[in-house]
């Protein structure tokens, strides 16, 4: 299955991002891609006003996303983002979205919030409560992390053993000393210690490093960008799954009960 992966810097005004979205999902489509894989936050950002998120959150069947699901009508193509919707009483979820032309096909709700690097998620978000969902996309299996999940090996590991072939990573990853780095080495590691394939996409405004990357089973990168708009391509198959797993049965090999969620 091809797969887009479509990183731009999103903007303060939400209807300049959903023009954005709509640009590279006809683009996504028309290149034959079955699944497009968008940022973390992209219905507004902005550095110099840190309650944009809160100000700007929007229902799962508000404008922005119903304007991400009319751009798909009458394509094959199944889109995954995050955006900030409402929590009561003031602040937001940052929720992780699957789409496709039929509609809102899963969402889920970031369990771990960036409260790292003096920065602080939890002043506008609230965290989820529950473990990511699979979806079926084509022959296969999807699971959802966000951004600062990918830090978390236990989120990664339970989607892989309920089956997902394919991780999603929409992300916003802060630029810092080194933080590239630690980017590509955790996209890389739970791509490698769950052989399976991972797709990780940044937002690449200013404060942001981009860097979108696809990551096959065995850890190598067979896609990826740099700190610009860009919209990349790559290929899910699932036999590369089934081989790399003969040679390397990590999954079936391992000594430690199956990780759970701590309520």
């Amino acid at each position: 299955m091809k797969v887009a992966l479509g990183q731009f810097a999103v903007a303060p005004e939400w209807t300049a991002n959903l023009a954005q979205c709509v640009s590279l999902i006809d683009k996504a489509a028309a290149e034959g891609a079955k699944l497009l894989i968008l940022p973390e936050s992209i219905i507004a950002a902005d550095m110099n006003d840190p309650r944009i998120t809160v100000r700007t959150a929007q229902p799962l069947d508000g404008p922005f996303v119903t304007g991400l699901i009319d751009a798909l009508a009458g394509k094959d193509l199944t889109i995954i983002c995050c955006i900030a919707t409402p929590a009561e009483p003031v602040l937001t979820h940052n929720c992780q979205i699957v789409l496709n032309a039929a509609g809102l096909v899963a969402s889920y709700r970031k369990l771990h919030l960036y409260d790292a690097f003096n920065m602080k998620e939890s002043n506008e978000y609230v965290p989820g409560t529950d473990l990511p969902p699979i979806v079926q996309v084509g022959d296969i299996r999807v699971g959802l992390m966000t951004c600062y999940d990918v830090r978390f090996p236990e989120v990664a590991r339970s989607l892989a053993l309920r089956g997902a072939d394919l991780l999603t990573v929409p992300a916003a990853w802060v630029r810092g000393p080194g933080k590239e780095w630690h980017w590509e080495v955790m996209v890389t590691a739970r791509a490698l210690e769950n052989t399976c394939y991972v797709a990780a996409v940044g937002e690449c405004g200013p404060r942001n490093i981009g860097c979108s990357m696809m990551v096959d089973p065995l850890g190598v990168a067979v896609a990826r960008t740099g700190s610009n708009p860009d919209l990349i391509f790559a290929s899910v198959d699932l036999e590369r799954i089934r081989t790399t797993r003969a040679a390397l049965p990590v999954l079936a090999n391992r000594r430690f009960k199956d990780p759970e969620l701590d309520t």
